[in-house]
């Protein structure tokens, strides 16, 4: 049993002018089977006063009655000296009297020793013991809050929960422009300020606190200031319990965070959009498309449409009356197509001279041909710029969600392969997209009954492309990539994802790629093993415990396990979502926003998810022509992640000079053939045990 004691002992400092009771205080003590203690006696008043000014205790225990002087001096005179160490009161005769003005004078108990036995005394010291730790706790948060808020000016809050009153502190009332009589003490003049899309938010975060299932609270939200105007406000804050965890007072700070908010914006808004037009740019368009596909797969009734414009004869108006009056005419293009589509609907500039049109809630090709029409009509009306009229027309691809596509790329490439087949067919029109589909489902349909037996066939390979850090050339891990032996063809993850998300074989099947990516892993020591989650693993209740089960069954660390997720997999239950990653954070696994800019990320996505990582897609990594505008974008992505505390990864590196630009835009980690290809195992092993590094 005395294995099971306490290892550190705790030192109790004992006041007693009686051998007798302090020979039975030792030996009650001495009986504790949980807690160890050492005690030094003092028999006197004097040498009391010593011993407390030493503090050399955790814990002491005065008996009332000391000669002349009594035990409620020795703990007035400790507490005016500055010592915060439990001091309990003993006597030897039960005084309701006593009891009230030892706890008045700060005594963290008061016991009778007639009525004290082994276990009474030992749980009155552990828990004088807490209450003194929560007590330096709170001491040392509010002095951490005090000097935090004034370092920062500011707003401090105090809300008693008892009498339900709240303190405002003249900052907090300065920040809203209010003076200090104008505002009261009741929690109402706090809460009817809070903008109403975030008072239910606030309110269930406070509720959450209060109920102990957050350690502190932490909130951004808008206020309502004396002007009627809002301001965003970042609001903090910890309760303080009593011994049973019930919450006595909230003590917060209020920080006005607008500017920083502003400056996020103008960073979002930089890099989703056109400089020139400011209509949406590619990434945004791909993002409101991906939600487009989203919602037709949902609810298959609302059909979506993509119109691919390219401007007609726009390279001899540059040529002819130069760059400066083309840019005009792209702008003035651009307010004509606002003009034309309705507020749900999204114009899109995709670079150069091509534009984008997503129109949403499309019951039938009709509707769609029908904007082709207006756009034509708008278009065709002559442009008045500066001194010159010119006339323009357009080329138009239209898509159609009727068709069934799974990726918002698909859309945007049929579209446009239809915008094309317009210019060629005379400019000035427009054209459908049109498929068959018979080949297609005949060859899909093979291809899915030969998935289901590959797991059996053992026909399933892992392919690793490293990830490398961008500062050293360092590679830091692996991005495992599924791979399918159909015979003597080899087919990527491209082709196999999609159909075992849509056949469910994405389950045992993403099963299988974790367990063996792990099992890899723990042959490469000191590298990270990114896996890709699919939509339908996500949304499986038990995701954590399989998780966890394959950690534990191939011993690999989790914090070499870095899963990554698309947005898409978020957007039907984003509070679900959020629960799910802050599970997988807690078990210790990174998480990364795969794809972004790709059309299933969005920007809410960067503060409403604890991900750690941000990957680039591809797309943005030319360096050349219309890709500066690209690389532009690349930068403040960055700089927006950096101000989320976020890595950066930009995959499709393919040559020397995107790395060096990759570089010079401060980002952290690349992965692209200019480094390796998705290697089998042996390859890694081989190229790990050469120390590879890369440019």
């Amino acid at each position: 049993m005395n294995a099971e004691r306490e290892s550190h002992a705790v030192r109790v400092l004992l006041v007693d002018d009686d051998e007798d009771d302090y020979v039975l205080t030792r030996d009650l003590l001495t009986e504790s089977r949980r807690t160890r203690f050492e005690i030094e006696w003092i028999s006197s008043f004097d040498r009391a006063v010593e011993a407390i000014r030493r503090n050399g205790f955790d814990v002491c225990l005065v008996d009332y009655r000391l000669g002349e002087s009594d035990g409620l001096e020795l703990l007035r005179r400790a507490r005016e000296w500055g010592c915060r160490k439990p001091i309990i009161v003993m006597t030897g005769h039960g005084d309701s009297e006593i009891d009230v003005a030892a706890m008045r004078a700060g005594a963290a108990d008061y016991l009778v020793k007639g009525q004290v036995d082994s276990q009474v005394l030992e749980r009155s010291i552990r828990y004088s013991l807490e209450q003194a730790r929560t007590l330096a706790a709170l001491r040392e948060s509010e002095e951490r809050y005090a000097l935090s808020a004034r370092g920062a000016n500011d707003g401090l809050w105090v809300w008693d929960l008892d009498r339900d009153h709240v303190y405002y502190s003249p900052r907090w009332k300065s920040m809203l422009g209010y003076e200090e009589g104008d505002i009261g003490s009741s929690p109402a003049e706090w809460f009817s300020r809070v903008h109403p899309d975030d008072a239910e938010l606030l309110q269930t975060a406070i509720g959450m606190h209060r109920d102990g299932l957050t350690p502190h609270l932490e909130m951004e939200h808008r206020m309502q200031c004396s002007d009627g105007s809002y301001r965003w406000v970042l609001t903090r804050g910890i309760a303080v319990r009593d011994a049973d965890g019930t919450p006595s007072r909230i003590a917060g700070s209020q920080t006005d965070i607008t500017e920083r908010k502003l400056a996020v914006e103008r960073l979002t808004h930089d890099a989703f959009h056109d400089a020139l037009t400011q209509l949406p740019n590619r990434a945004l368009f791909m993002d409101r498309l991906g939600r487009a596909l989203e919602v037709a797969r949902r609810h298959p009734r609302s059909g979506y449409s993509v119109l691919v414009l390219d401007l007609d004869r726009f390279k001899v108006i540059n040529d002819s009356l130069g760059h400066t009056f083309g840019d005009h005419l792209l702008v003035a293009v651009a307010e004509r197509l606002r003009e034309v589509v309705r507020s749900s609907d999204t114009v899109a500039r995709l670079g150069g001279d091509e534009f984008a049109v997503l129109l949403n809630d499309v019951r039938d090709a009709t509707d769609a041909l029908r904007m082709a029409q207006r756009i034509h009509e708008h278009l065709g009306v002559s442009f008045r710029i500066g001194e010159h009229e010119v006339f323009t027309t357009v080329s138009i691809g239209i898509a159609l969600s009727a068709t069934g596509y799974e990726r918002p790329e698909d859309v945007l490439r049929d579209a446009d392969i239809a915008m094309y087949r317009a210019k060629q067919a005379g400019k000035s029109r427009h054209e459908v997209f049109d498929k068959t589909m018979h080949e297609r489902a005949v060859n899909l349909l093979q291809m899915e009954t030969d998935l289901r037996r590959a797991l059996d066939r053992d026909e399933l390979r892992l392919h690793y492309q490293p990830i490398v850090d961008l500062r050293d050339g360092r590679v830091v891990g692996f991005e495992a990539l599924v791979r399918w032996q159909r015979g003597s063809e080899m087919i990527g993850a491209a082709d196999i994802v999609p159909l075992a998300e849509e056949t469910g074989l994405i389950l045992p099947i993403g099963q299988w790629v974790l367990r063996k990516a792990l099992a890899q892993v723990q042959h490469w020591r000191g590298m990270e093993m990114h896996v890709n989650l699919s939509p339908r693993q996500f949304l499986q209740a038990n995701l954590v415990q399989q998780i966890e089960d394959a950690l534990e069954e191939t011993g690999a660390d989790p914090q070499t396990l870095h899963l990554e997720v698309t947005e898409s997999v978020l957007i039907d239950n984003p509070h679900a979502a959020a629960s799910l990653l802050g599970k997988l954070r807690d078990a210790r696994i990174r998480l990364s926003l795969d794809d972004f800019g790709t059309g299933y990320s969005s920007l809410s996505t960067l503060q409403q998810f604890p991900f750690d990582t941000l990957k680039i897609d591809r797309g943005f990594v030319s360096v050349d022509g219309q890709g500066r505008r690209a690389l532009e974008i690349v930068r403040a992505i960055g700089n927006l992640a950096r101000i989320l505390r976020m890595d950066v990864t930009v995959e499709g590196v393919e040559s020397l000079e995107q790395v060096e630009k990759m570089r010079e835009l401060g980002l952290d980690y690349a992965q692209g053939y200019f480094f390796a290809p998705p290697l089998p195992a042996a390859d890694v092993t081989e190229l790990i045990a050469r120390g590879a590094r890369f440019a």
